[in-house]
């Protein structure tokens, strides 16, 4: 049988923008779910995100289709992954961490602090800037699987405030299983990737071409795929037949 995989999304968005994913990887005969969390999608409205409950809510999307899955998360959802995989370790089976390679500390936080505090000002919350930019940024198609799950621009205060002293390296430390680090080539989000590659007890960092921040939707089947491969090496692990120990011999 093959592992589940649960898809975490990124700040402001929601599970939508995994949209490419679900339908390749459920057209292929896997079981894949993309939670909402806290804040974001049919969840907006809800205060005070905290990434325990974010972590919580990526343990209840995995125990939703059965215990164990691969979790696959991309920027605020590749930070929840990997606090929910050194709580969880047991529950995670493999870890796909994308556009997240920097570390969340306050000098870094606070570069996003302030054009969150400038958007905050504006009528909408900056939510007509930001429908522009993603249609500006990506195709028709992955411009709408975001757009689809609304846009929480409320969250990202909130977000950010709950991410900022976040360890995240001691994090990766802590889980014993396989990490795929993903990252566009075009992000400016891999500044530390060196430095997440070498905390992971056993660590893939792999860069996709022609990719931003959104890697999934710029190159959407080569993540696919590259979840897909991350899967079936995790399955293969689970299932692979133990060598019994010899008995004795009388």
């Amino acid at each position: 049988m093959r592992v589940p995989i649960v898809l975490v999304h990124g700040l402001r968005t929601s599970g939508s923008m995994w949209r490419p994913q679900l339908d390749a990887l459920r057209a292929q005969g896997r079981t894949v779910v993309a939670p909402d969390l806290p804040g974001h999608g049919h969840r907006r409205g809800e205060e005070g995100f905290t990434l325990e409950a974010a972590v919580e809510t990526v343990r209840e999307a995995i125990d939703e289709v059965g215990g164990r899955a691969l979790v696959v998360g991309l920027s605020l959802g590749g930070f929840v992954s990997i606090a929910t995989a050194a709580i969880y370790p047991e529950r995670v089976a493999g870890l796909v961490a994308a556009s997240c390679s920097a570390r969340p500390v306050n000098a870094l936080a606070h570069m996003y602090r302030i054009p969150t505090v400038l958007l905050e000002r504006l009528p909408d919350k900056g939510l007509a800037v930001n429908e522009r930019f993603h249609r500006l940024m990506l195709d028709a198609a992955g411009a709408e699987a975001v757009l689809d799950g609304g846009l929480a621009m409320e969250a990202a205060r909130g977000v950010i405030d709950a991410i900022s002293d976040m360890d995240v390296l001691g994090f990766l430390g802590s889980y014993p299983g396989t990490v795929w680090l993903i990252n566009g080539t075009r992000d400016h989000f891999r500044i530390h990737e060196k430095l997440f590659l070498n905390a992971c007890v056993d660590g893939r960092l792999l860069a996709v071409p022609r990719a931003g921040h959104m890697v999934n939707l710029d190159q959407p089947e080569v993540f696919t795929k590259i979840v897909a491969d991350a899967a079936d090496a995790v399955t293969a692990r689970i299932i692979e037949p133990r060598e019994e120990p010899r008995s004795p011999a009388s």
